[in-house]
């Protein structure tokens, strides 16, 4: 597999496949999201553009970086989101980085939205579908965050079959300026459980499948066979 490390403003062209990585915290919560049991995800453009859906949809569970904000009914904070019952709900989210990227690419075939909860099961998908060339979206810090790229190389890494060993790159992400920042309470909106819930290695065993639906670009989880099922016929 030929894999390629961008930051979203580095994106010259629609990928062919695109996994899009925000650790701290969007692809994470959203994982949470799934795990509580949301049915889908809408990825919005604008914090405006996320009310505006909430409006048309009441029952939809709207939520954004930062602070509580009037409209909004969670943050951005899987900490806070495992206590939340989500059963076939929608969930509107709009963050600073995660939800950028995940529209960034939206053009292309394959969109996949990760974080370190859902690594294995998004390398297999790439290895299910067999992937050549895959474009690895870094979002955070202008695609400089370690905890992404981190995410992003570990993943890759999977994707070819290396039997790589994972603390080195969550060693890394628990090290990054975004861990710091959650924990050292810089950020608004956090749970004190967030970076530990965002280095959960393969907390989840599905991936998650980001295609556009009706003009919005819809997040939805994806089961992957493991290696072992079906073996036995």
């Amino acid at each position: 597999m030929d894999a390629r490390f961008f930051g979203i403003a580095e994106l010259v062209e629609a990928p062919s496949v695109a996994v899009v990585v925000d650790v701290m915290r969007a692809f994470t919560v959203a994982a949470w999201a799934f795990g509580q049991g949301a049915e889908k995800i809408v990825l919005a453009e604008s914090l405006d553009e996320a009310l505006a859906l909430k409006a048309r949809h009441p029952d939809w569970v709207a939520l954004k970086d930062g602070p509580p904000a009037p409209g909004f009914d969670m943050v951005n904070s899987p900490g806070m989101m495992r206590s939340t019952d989500l059963g076939g709900r929608t969930v509107v989210q709009k963050t600073t980085a995660g939800t950028v990227g995940a529209l960034a690419v939206k053009d292309a075939s394959l969109v996949l939205c990760a974080g370190f909860v859902v690594a294995e099961a998004t390398a297999r998908l790439l290895r299910t579908r067999a992937c050549g060339r895959v474009t690895f979206v870094v979002t955070g810090e202008g695609g400089r965050a370690d905890e992404d790229l981190a995410c992003a190389q570990y993943i890759a890494r999977r994707t070819a079959g290396a039997g790589t060993d994972a603390a080195e790159f969550l060693r890394r992400a628990g090290a990054s300026r975004a861990a710091a920042e959650l924990a050292e309470g810089v950020r608004q909106g956090v749970h004190p459980d967030d970076v530990a819930l965002c280095l959960e290695l393969d907390r989840f065993p599905f991936a998650m499948v980001a295609a556009l639906e009706d003009s919005l670009m819809v997040l939805r989880p994806c089961a992957v066979p493991s290696l072992t099922d079906g073996a036995s016929g």
